[in-house]
């Protein structure tokens, strides 16, 4: 069984496509994708569409990012509309316009993909040997006691080992080199494929990495072969 790991999409249905055409799910598979499918990029309706169809072909596990969070929110009042809209949410809207319109609206989402956002995403997952969060972990809590801001915001900027002993994979924090950020005991793999950077895949077991961009361009290699450089940014 492979157990693989995915970085943020943010609406980048194409790179998503490619990535997914690149390693080929298989259906003993365990993957994990971090959250932020939506806002930002072109397409995210289409990436959601994704992640609903992945479930048919191996064992998908969805962590819900802030952008994912922000999103649900959005429906409680104009306020937190707003504050979506200006994280990204135009593009996300714009995804969801009926057929000869450039804007959608909240009712043009389907309720399927709310259902997605709401009840088919987690705040972590772990195995033996990693924990996978969308942001980060606050490393003297376990899982079940971490709060939602240090799984949803926390930046990937000097991590701690967390008590349990585990790896924990990220995203969330974008790595502008386009190439994962491996301190050891973390690994942050949001690698900014809505900036033009690229959108990977890391295999958990045998460390071997796939990325892909929306053009179409793929690159493959191992964790440790990747530079590991040290700036980020965080949106």
């Amino acid at each position: 069984m492979r157990v693989l790991a995915i970085g943020d999409i943010h609406g980048c249905s194409r790179a998503l496509d490619h990535l997914l055409a690149a390693f080929v799910p298989r259906r003993n598979d365990l993957l994990i994708a971090l959250g932020d499918y939506v806002d930002r990029g072109p397409n995210s309706a289409a990436v959601i569409d994704r992640m609903i169809g992945l479930r048919d072909k191996c064992h998908l596990v969805c962590l819900r990012g802030n952008h994912e969070q922000i999103m649900l929110d959005a429906r409680k009042g104009h306020d937190r509309f707003v504050e979506w809209i200006h994280t990204g949410g135009h593009a996300t809207l714009a995804s969801y316009a009926p057929p000869g319109s450039k804007h959608g609206g909240i009712p043009d989402v389907p309720a399927s993909h709310w259902d997605f956002l709401e009840n088919q995403t987690v705040d972590w997952h772990e195995t033996a040997t990693h924990m996978f969060v969308h942001a980060g972990v606050d490393p003297e809590l376990p899982l079940d006691e971490q709060t939602e801001v240090m799984l949803r915001w926390e930046r990937f900027r000097d991590p701690k080992p967390h008590l349990s002993g585990k790896i924990m994979v990220c995203g969330h924090t974008s790595q502008k080199s386009g190439t994962p950020r491996n301190v050891g005991h973390a690994i942050c793999i949001d690698t900014d494929v809505c900036r033009k950077g690229w959108l990977t895949c890391y295999e958990i077991t045998t460390g071997y990495i796939w990325q892909a961009r929306q053009n179409g361009e793929l690159r493959t290699g191992w964790l440790e072969e990747f530079p590991n450089h040290a700036g980020v940014d965080i949106w």
